[in-house]
């Protein structure tokens, strides 16, 4: 009897007890399966529909269409699974239906406790939605928003970084930059590289305004960051040529050769109204001798030191150089306008014409293009960022063929 008492008074206890389980299983199997046609579906087997992967198949191959297709497909079986409905909202972005891929992502706020990591990247495709359709002012407010979920959040902070270059804000810009290099490892060196190039945009914005103290602070100070950062040199060689300070311009111009001989070619101009304002302009053609002894196959050393003797009334050492320089690149068109003009000075004999026939038998002519490394983006003259990635110091000059041996050419 006594037993039975203290039974019973543990009994309300053990109904408590059963009732939660009861509720925690009954919840889990919410959470786990929906009902969908009179039927039960797993929603963590959502990857493994067959729509689903097919569509990830053909967006591995960048079949967009065929992608979308059979991803709607998925959607239309397996009805919320979020990472369905972001992929197709991306893709719809990616296919310049922006309006579409805006209701998709913010239908997909609009749900019921979505965790805080899957908040944030709803809001980084919305805000990316927004900044594919221009809506720029959206576009911040939209990664700002990622920020207040995920303070460190890195793909934000770049998003935000890039609307602010293409704004030309470039301090602003800037303070973004140091935030992501304070993430510190590979990006904090990268950064480094990145910050140079901003630290000359707002010299040049200093120049824009007349500050010319400022403009050599910035100028310097993106030397400082990163050595390799090229306008940096050119454009605080400018400023001490504007104030008559030349000995000073020829010093900064002349680290662009030793610190990027490959870009030596944009300093070759100033370098040569330098030399002759200074009474040296045999220095040129020495650095030029120089960089050609280094480099055989810089034609562009090559091409500037032939300007410099053509100039000095030397025609037919000029036109040796240009055959040279045409022997490592016969298609760029700046070297056979060159040979053109001091053809025509020579009176076109005969000889020389046949030569520069032969070396250009097989050549494509061409504006020395340059290629970005990261997206492809073509352009005929070196930019220091790509306007179509944004990436910063891109650029290489393209060849269509490798360089010959002379030898081959007979020269």
């Amino acid at each position: 009897m006594a037993n039975g008492i203290v039974l019973s008074g543990y009994a309300p206890f053990v109904a408590a007890l059963v009732c939660l389980l009861l509720g925690l299983t009954v919840g889990k199997a919410w959470e786990r399966y929906k009902l969908k046609a009179g039927r039960l579906i797993d929603r963590r087997r959502a990857p493994e529909s067959l729509h689903y992967i097919l569509g990830l198949n053909f967006l591995v191959t960048n079949q967009l269409d065929l992608a979308i297709e059979e991803l709607n497909k998925a959607a239309d079986t397996l009805g919320d699974a979020l990472e369905i409905h972001l992929l197709l909202g991306s893709l719809y972005r990616e296919k310049g239906q922006v309006a579409r891929a805006i209701n998709i992502h913010q239908s997909l706020l609009q749900r019921p406790q979505l965790t805080r990591l899957e908040q944030s990247h709803v809001l980084l495709c919305l805000g990316l939605d927004f900044k594919r359709g221009g809506f720029v002012d959206r576009a911040l407010e939209a990664f700002n928003e990622v920020l207040k979920l995920d303070p460190d959040n890195h793909y934000a902070l770049v998003n935000i970084e890039k609307l602010h270059e293409d704004q030309h804000q470039w301090q602003e810009a800037y303070d973004v930059r140091r935030a992501l290099g304070h993430q510190g490892g590979a990006e904090d060196r990268r950064s480094q590289g990145i910050l140079a190039f901003l630290e000359n945009e707002l010299g040049l914005q200093a120049l824009a305004h007349g500050d010319y103290a400022a403009a050599i602070v910035r100028f310097q100070s993106a030397i400082d960051l990163d050595a390799g950062v090229v306008p940096a040199y050119l454009n605080l060689g400018d400023v001490y040529a504007r104030d008559n300070k030349l000995s000073q311009a020829v010093d900064v111009w002349e680290q662009v050769i030793e610190r990027a001989p490959e870009r030596a070619y944009l300093a070759f101009d100033r370098l040569s109204m330098a030399y002759g304002k200074l009474g040296a302009q045999e220095r040129f053609a020495q650095l030029c001798r120089r960089l050609i002894a280094d480099n055989p196959q810089d034609w562009r050393a090559r091409l500037a030191l032939a300007r410099h003797l053509e100039s000095s009334g030397d025609s037919k050492a000029a036109l040796e150089q240009l055959f040279e320089a045409l022997v490592h690149n016969p298609h760029a068109l700046s070297l056979h306008q060159a040979i053109w003009q001091v053809l025509s000075r020579l009176e076109f004999e005969r000889a020389l014409v046949q030569r520069y026939v032969e070396l250009t038998r097989h050549a494509v002519f061409y504006m020395d293009p340059h290629i970005c490394m990261r997206c492809r983006y073509r352009s005929t003259e070196l930019l220091w960022q790509c306007p179509h990635c944004h990436e910063w110091n891109t650029f290489v000059e393209d060849r269509i063929a490798p360089a010959k041996e002379a030898e081959e050419l007979g020269v």
